[in-house]
């Protein structure tokens, strides 16, 4: 990444590499639960907290996205550019809403 091109998440990175790592950590211990054969509703606990753990950090990177990159195409003055972030915030949440 060129230093003039910053991402909405770019102050964040550490912090969210971090989590990203306790995540896989937490996936890794799935997979520890299925090869110990561990019960049905525990591993599915699991798998919730995970599922629920990743929709924070989505939830967190998407607010960076609106707070720096939308918000910026929007105060540019550029409509082409702020059609363009808008058209594209609005994709992303439409994905995020289907995944649900």
């Amino acid at each position: 990444m060129s230093a003039a091109r910053e991402h909405g998440y770019t102050k964040e990175k550490d912090a969210l590499l971090k989590r990203l790592r306790r995540i896989e950590g937490q996936v890794r211990g799935i997979e520890r639960m299925l090869e110990d054969d561990r019960y049905c509703i525990d591993v599915l606990t699991q798998i919730s907290a995970v599922t629920t753990a990743l929709e924070s950090l989505a939830f967190r990177i998407l607010d960076d996205h609106v707070n720096h990159c939308v918000a910026s195409a929007l105060a540019s003055g550029d409509p082409e550019e702020a059609e363009a972030k808008s058209r594209e915030l609005l994709e992303a949440v439409h994905r995020f809403a289907r995944a649900r």
